[in-house]
Parts: C-alpha cells; sequence; structure tokens
C-alpha cells in the first residue's frame, strides 16, 4: 500500500514498559484512510498502549510508526477524568483546543446536535449523568473534527437510543476510524476489519471483512493451530518411544535414538503459540447479610427529570428478601442520581431498614478510594483481615499478586470493576444496588457475573441497557421512570 494512501502503518514496532512487561514485539500492519477497524485483544494486552503509540504520547523502543502528516487525530477516552468534573460543559470542550477557538459556543452547539444531547454551556460536567457524559467524550473528539477517530468502549452508558444514533452517525463517517468495543452488534454495522493483538506473541495480526465474518476466521484460524499441534504431540510421543527403544538396544541403536530425540525438539519448536482465550473469573457468590426479615426498603417517591428540572413522581415499591427490581428510563432522567441518593439514605421519598447493610456498584467506581491498594479496599470491605480468604478472592477476580498491592487508580477500568465486585463478595449486604455493572467489563466474565446477580437472595436494584446481560437475571418488579 502506498504511502499517500495510508493514514497510519505500523514497521515492526517493539515496545515495552519494562523489561518484564513487553507489548509489542516488531508488529505491523497499516490502514488505509477512510477504513474504519476494530483494534480487538485481551484485557491487558496492551490496546490502549497502541492507540497512545498512535496518538504520539508514546514511542516506540524500535521499529518505525508513520502517521500521514496533516493527518489529525482524535482520541475519545473511556471516562472523564476526576478532575474535569469540576469544568462546565464550555470549558470541557475549550480543554480540547490548544489555542483560543473564537466560535467555541457555534461549534458545541453543532456537536451536541450530532450526539443528540441538548444542554446549557455552564452546567458543570458532574452533573450530566453517566450516558450523557459518554455522550459527551464523542462529542469533545468530534469537535476537533479529526482525520483520524479513536473510539475507546464508546457504547458503555449509552442507552439504545444513544447506541442506534452513534451506530448511524459512524456509518455515515467518511473519515478513517479506530474503536476498541465489546459490543458485537455495534461493531458489525460500520467496521472493514480487525486489528488483533496477540498477549502471547506480542504481534497484529490484520483482517479484511465485517466484524462477525473476522471473528468467525479467528475462531478457525485458533482451531488449526489447535489441530496442527495435536498432530505434532502425537509425531513427538511417538518419536521419544522409538528413542527410548532404540536407545536400550546399545551399539549403533543409540545413534538412531539421538535422531529420533532431535526430530521430537524439532516438532517442539514448529509448535504454534496458539491465541489462547481469555481467562473468565470464577464463580462466585454474593452472600445477603445475616437475619433480613420483613420490608428491607420501601420507595414512595422518586424524582424525575424533566426539561432539566427534578420533578417529584409517587411510586409504590416494597422489596424484601430475595427480591430483584429493575430501574428503566432514558439517558438523563435521573436513574443514578436516584441510586446514589438510595445508597447515601438521603431519598426522601424511601426508607431502608434500620441496620441493613448497602452494597452499592456506582458505574464510575468514585465509591472506590483510588488512592487505596487493592489490598486495603479487599481488607476494608471484609472488615477483618483474614489474609488468605482476600487473596483467594482476589484471584478468583483475576487481580493478580502485582495488582493487590497496586493503587486502584492505576488499574484499568475493567480491572476497577472486578475490585468493586470483589468487594461486594466480601461486605456481604442486604440490599445491592447496581448501576450499569458491565460497563467496562470483559464480555467473558458478564454471564459469571449475571449468575451471581441472579443468585443474590438479599433485595436488590438494578440500573442496565444492556438486554443480554438483563435477561440472564430474575426481575421480579420493573420501574420505568419515563413512563
Amino acid at each position: 500500500m502506498a504511502n499517500n494512501d495510508v493514514a497510519v502503518r505500523f514497521n515492526n514496532v517493539s515496545f515495552e514498559y519494562r523489561r518484564d512487561k513487553p507489548i509489542l514485539d516488531e508488529a505491523s500492519f497499516a490502514l488505509r484512510r477512510g477504513s474504519k477497524f476494530t483494534l480487538m485483544g485481551q484485557n491487558g494486552a496492551g490496546k490502549s498502549t497502541i492507540l497512545n503509540l498512535i496518538t504520539g504520547s508514546l514511542k516506540p523502543n524500535d521499529g518505525s510508526i508513520y502517521v500521514d502528516s496533516g493527518l489529525t487525530v482524535a482520541y475519545a477516552r473511556q471516562v472523564i477524568p476526576r478532575e474535569e468534573m469540576e469544568l462546565t460543559l464550555k470549558e470541557f470542550f475549550e480543554k480540547c483546543f490548544q489555542e483560543k477557538v473564537y466560535d467555541i459556543d457555534r461549534k458545541i452547539d453543532a456537536v451536541l446536535g450530532i450526539v443528540n444531547l441538548e444542554a446549557e454551556h455552564g452546567k458543570k460536567i458532574k452533573r450530566f449523568s453517566g450516558g450523557q457524559q459518554a455522550r459527551l467524550l464523542l462529542a469533545s473528539a468530534l469537535i476537533q473534527d479529526p482525520d483520524l477517530l479513536i473510539l475507546d468502549e464508546p457504547t458503555n452508558n449509552l442507552d439504545p437510543e444513544g447506541i442506534g444514533h452513534l451506530t448511524a452517525f459512524l456509518m455515515e463517517y467518511d473519515k478513517t476510524c479506530i474503536v476498541i468495543s465489546h459490543d458485537a452488534n455495534f461493531l458489525n454495522c460500520f467496521t472493514d476489519g480487525v486489528l488483533y493483538l496477540d498477549i502471547f506473541t506480542k504481534k497484529i495480526h490484520q483482517y479484511i471483512g465485517d466484524y462477525f465474518t473476522v471473528v468467525e476466521e479467528i475462531a478457525e484460524q485458533i482451531k488449526k493451530e489447535e489441530r496442527k499441534n495435536a498432530q505434532y504431540e502425537k509425531e513427538i510421543l511417538a518419536n521419544k518411544e522409538k528413542a527410548n527403544f532404540f536407545a536400550n538396544k546399545g551399539g549403533k541403536m543409540r545413534l538412531v535414538a539421538r535422531k529420533m530425540r532431535n526430530k521430537a525438539a524439532e516438532m517442539e519448536e514448529a509448535k504454534v503459540d496458539v491465541r489462547r482465550e481469555d481467562k473468565a473469573i470464577r464463580n462466585f457468590e454474593i452472600l445477603e447479610q445475616e437475619g433480613l426479615s420483613g420490608e428491607i426498603i420501601n420507595i414512595s417517591s422518586v424524582a424525575v427529570m424533566k426539561n432539566s428540572e427534578p420533578v417529584q413522581k409517587k411510586v409504590k415499591v416494597s422489596l424484601g428478601k430475595n427480591q430483584h427490581l429493575l430501574l428503566k428510563g432514558p439517558n438523563g432522567i435521573g436513574k443514578t442520581t436516584l441510586l446514589e441518593s438510595l445508597a447515601g439514605g438521603k431519598s426522601p421519598g424511601a426508607k431502608i431498614a434500620d441496620g441493613v447493610k448497602v452494597g452499592y456498584y456506582r458505574q464510575d467506581f468514585s465509591t472506590l478510594n483510588f488512592e487505596d491498594t487493592v489490598f486495603d479496599s479487599l481488607s476494608e470491605a471484609m472488615g477483618g483481615s483474614d489474609e488468605e480468604r482476600l487473596r483467594s478472592t482476589a484471584a478468583g477476580f483475576l487481580l493478580t499478586k502485582e495488582m493487590v498491592y497496586s493503587k486502584i487508580g492505576s488499574l484499568s477500568e475493567g480491572q476497577k470493576g472486578l475490585v468493586a465486585f470483589a468487594r461486594l463478595m466480601l461486605e456481604e449486604p442486604g440490599l445491592l444496588i447496581l448501576d450499569e455493572p458491565t460497563n467496562h467489563i470483559n464480555f467473558r466474565h458478564l454471564p459469571v457475573i449475571a449468575k451471581a446477580i441472579d443468585n443474590y437472595k438479599g433485595a436488590m436494584i438494578l440500573v442496565s441497557h444492556v438486554p443480554e446481560f438483563v435477561d440472564q437475571i430474575r426481575i421480579d418488579e420493573t420501574l420505568d421512570l419515563e413512563k
């Protein structure tokens, strides 16, 4: 592919954060201008590292990266940093530019229209819902009118309307785009191919075709590699057995035995390093608080956002032991605000029974102290110092020995989510409040998490925009804030 057709090219790029943590080893690929590609790979493989190498915030240890000199790049992050939560909407967008933009208000209104969001320019970022913040992240990239748009998990927190709006936009988008997402149906609507980062070989494999076709191709390739290795294993075993037989004969037969062993060693070298799938977390159980009985929570009214103003609505919700409530409504209607007030015991229209312990999974992980180590956080949740139980719990959620002593703020968003679930398991709450528990979580973990939530025997309130996840959970009652 000639350089004048190329937006981004990696030539034998190697990168490592330190000697014991290589990410890329002589990786190569090229993206044509106007193409749309999905970046796939296991958690921790280094997908975000590749994006940072493209933007230039990281430099390769070896090899070269070509980015068209006239190419402008915008990166829509997964989450808005905490330090930007106090900014106004206008200040948030002004940070997207190195120089002052004099018609910024007009640009803001135009880009908010693209992401289907209306808002006052003086409104603080922290006042937007999680779904609205997801739209702002996309808008912050689009306002820069980039030649290369990079989207990192853009459907997190979006309701079905938001996902549909984003999908339609990307189908019409005529510039280059790289997307990280676990939403297969979303990806299949617009992608031209896949960049697959192999966590074992540290190479990047490039596939052309729609998303579902490419995933099938990758799966078939893995099957071929496994069949090839099985044949090698069979021949290696046969050669070792022959080698042992001839070695016992003595004399010239020992030379034949040596040749057999050398042949077996050559086959060991020829075995393909098969791409193994991500590990899923272990099955786990969130036990309910002991001694629960009668009514756990009663909700008589809720605040619903109408035209940016809260309006009180009367409802009748009473949850006891082993009762699950699904809370529904579009982005911005007030679901997260309601859950926050319920968890904090500050909702005027709700009463939680005395002595009930609340377990709260918040979509932005603000219930976690990012300065704590994982060890400290799990110890606090457990309310004790049973180190053996703590380490066993951490291992079940794929939190390695190294991670256990890392600060929570240094973990990926998916790893923070696993810490939050580990805490719920150790807390044993009487009321479980879950706000978008699938966000940032590897899709392989979701059936395990759904099973644990389904089996929970306390009272539970769930918010999720992922119907495939909700369908795996027993729901006894639904409260639709829009209706």
